[in-house]
């Protein structure tokens, strides 16, 4: 696994022109979260090919639909094919492509949306630089502590076996560093640590959705009166 000093630095994220000015909106965040009936946040599903990030976000989007909350999907292949289509594999270009999807997942959350993101994102500046950007804690980063062995088993696009012959070049894993989460807020593993059985898409899922609603990412804001409430009532968001 390599470390930080061989990490390509995330891009700056702050305007490079002085004429740009921010724009408040008329609406606030706590305004629209409450009209959802939920907070808007950020679940960050990071890991290997193969370890099921999409499939678990998925899975706990239908979850969340079912309970009524507002979710979506950004999968990493999915925004490929149009907002990041222009991007590579390049060092510069995978902190570009986690740069752009960070940007989008911040504003879906700032409108209320629980946005499940699900990218590689093997490098941890470029994941933190997101959390930085969002703000802890609606920055959930979810890691699906996966063995590479079982991905490579998994395969289901046949990138590992195109990577060991060769034809992929830089691939996560194989001859490209995937830097494990130091403090995620969620580690979801495959296999059950007791008695090893596989563990569920569902079991997974509800794991997220758990932390969620024990959280308070389920429900609205509080502006009855009591702690916490004083400061949003100031703001005229209740």
């Amino acid at each position: 696994m390599g470390g930080d000093a061989a990490t390509p630095p995330p891009p700056p994220l702050c305007p490079s022109s002085s004429n740009i000015k921010w724009h408040a909106g008329c609406v606030t965040k706590i305004q629209r979260s409450n009209l959802l009936r939920q907070k808007g946040c950020i679940v960050w599903f990071t890991g290997l090919s193969g370890s099921g990030k999409s499939s678990v976000a998925c899975a706990l989007e239908t979850r969340l639909a079912a309970l009524g909350k507002l979710a979506y999907v950004l999968d990493g292949d999915n925004v490929r094919h149009g907002l990041n289509s222009n991007l590579g594999f390049s060092a510069a270009d995978r902190a570009e492509n986690i740069r752009r999807v960070g940007e989008v997942a911040k504003l879906f959350a700032d409108a209320g949306l629980v946005t499940l993101v699900s990218l590689i994102s093997p490098y941890r500046s470029h994941r933190d630089a997101v959390r930085s950007s969002v703000g802890s804690p609606s920055f959930i980063e979810v890691f699906m502590d996966v063995p590479l062995e079982v991905c490579e088993q998994r395969d289901c696009k046949g990138l590992y076996r195109m990577a060991r012959a060769g034809v992929i070049k830089g691939f996560t894993g194989i001859d490209d560093p995937y830097e494990r989460p130091l403090r995620p807020e969620i580690c979801l593993r495959a296999f059950d640590a007791g008695d090893g059985s596989a563990v569920s898409l569902h079991s997974m899922a509800q794991t997220v959705v758990d932390y969620l609603a024990q959280h308070g990412f389920l429900s609205s804001y509080d502006c009855s009166g009591d702690a916490g409430a004083p400061a949003a009532a100031a703001n005229g968001s209740c």
